[in-house]
C-alpha cells in the first residue's frame, strides 16, 4: 500500500548542479496549477499514503507553497516534508510560514562542508552560507531537520567533514546518496561519477562520525556488499512505499520501478546473502565500470 507521495510541483531551480538528474525539464516545463497538484494529494489519499515530499525542481521558488503545504494537511497528511536545496530558509519568515502551515519535516540539501566545495557542486555563488543559514534557522525554531548528500568525484573525500558540520548542526538525520547518472549528471558521468570502491572508507569514516554523535545516517544507492558492518544505514530498507507525481506521468509503485528499471543486479548477486533485499546501483553505474567491485557478501 502507498505509504507516501512525491509531489514535483514544478522544476524551477536557483542552483545549477553537476549531478542534476532533473536535466533540462527547467526550462520546458512550467509549474504545476494548483489545482492539479491538489487532485495529485486527492489521489495520494485515496491509495493510502499518509506523508508526501514536496519537491521539484527547487519547491521554495513555486508561488503557491504554502497553500499546497495547507491542503495536504487539510486531507489528512500527517507528515509533510519539503525537499529543498535550502537556500530560502536562510528567510526566517519563510521558515516560521511553512512550519505554521503544516510542514512537518525539512530537508536541504548540503554538498560540501565548505563554501568551495558545496559551491562548486551547485555552480550557484553563496549557496552554502544561505543552505547553512537556512539549517540553524529550522533548529532554532524546532524543526525536524533530514539532510541529503549527493556524492560525487568532487566532494567524497570532504565527506568526514561534511559528516562532522552535519553533527555540530544539530541534523537529525543525514543522508549520502550515490549519483545517479541521468539528466545533467548522465551528461557529466565521465569526470562527475567517482568508483565506490575508491569512496567507501570516505563514506564509512563519515558514517561512524553520525554513529558516534547518536545521529540517523544513511547511505543511498550502495549495495550491502560494499556496505560490511553498515548494513545498518542503507536507506533501501526504510524508504517507505512512494507514488510519485512527475512532469507528466505518475510512478504508483516507485519501490517497484526503482528494483526492476533504476537499480541492477550483477551476475554474482545470486550468491550474496543480501540478494534477496538489496536492490544493487543504479544501473548506470557498471554500464560504466562494470560488476568487478561488488563481490557476494557469504552466505
Amino acid at each position: 500500500m502507498t505509504q507516501r507521495v512525491d509531489l514535483k510541483v514544478g522544476f524551477r531551480c536557483n542552483n545549477f548542479c553537476d549531478f542534476c538528474v532533473q536535466g533540462d525539464k527547467r526550462t520546458r516545463l512550467p509549474a504545476k496549477p494548483l489545482e492539479e497538484l491538489v487532485d495529485s494529494l486527492k489521489a495520494g489519499r485515496a491509495a493510502g499514503a499518509c506523508g508526501v515530499v514536496v519537491t521539484g525542481g527547487e519547491p521554495t521558488l513555486y508561488p503557491r507553497l504554502l497553500e499546497v503545504v495547507r491542503a495536504a494537511r487539510r486531507l489528512g497528511y500527517r507528515q509533510v516534508q519539503i525537499q529543498s536545496n535550502g537556500r530560502a530558509f536562510c528567510y526566517d519568515t519563510l521558515c516560521r510560514q511553512l512550519i505554521e502551515a503544516g510542514v512537518t519535516e525539512f530537508s536541504p540539501s548540503l554538498h560540501g562542508s565548505s563554501e568551495q566545495i558545496h559551491d562548486r557542486q551547485t555552480l550557484a555563488r553563496g549557496s552554502f552560507f544561505q543552505t547553512v543559514a537556512g539549517i540553524r534557522n529550522l533548529k532554532r525554531l524546532g524543526a525536524k531537520v533530514i539532510t541529503n548528500s549527493v556524492i560525487t568525484s568532487g566532494n567524497f573525500k570532504d565527506l568526514p567533514e561534511l559528516a562532522r558540520l552535519l553533527v555540530s548542526l544539530g541534523v537529525d538525520q543525514f543522508q549520502l546518496a550515490f549519483v545517479h547518472a541521468l539528466g545533467r549528471a548522465g551528461e557529466n558521468k565521465k569526470w562527475l561519477v567517482p568508483r565506490k570502491s575508491q569512496i567507501m572508507p570516505l563514506v564509512k569514516a563519515a558514517l561512524d562520525i553520525g554513529r558516534e554523535a547518536g545521529v540517523l545516517c544513511y547511505t543511498e544507492a550502495i549495495p550491502y556488499c560494499l556496505m560490511k558492518g553498515y548494513e545498518d544505514c542503507v536507506a533501501e530498507r526504510i524508504i517507505p512505499e512512494t507514488m510519485i507525481f512527475d512532469a507528466k506521468t505518475v510512478i504508483p509503485d516507485y519501490t517497484r520501478e526503482r528494483r526492476e528499471e533504476g537499480k541492477a543486479k550483477g551476475p554474482a548477486c545470486v550468491r550474496c546473502r543480501y540478494d534477496s533485499v538489496c536492490e544493487g546501483p543504479w544501473r548506470e553505474y557498471p554500464a560504466l565500470f562494470g560488476w568487478d567491485e561488488f563481490v557476494p557478501a557469504a552466505p
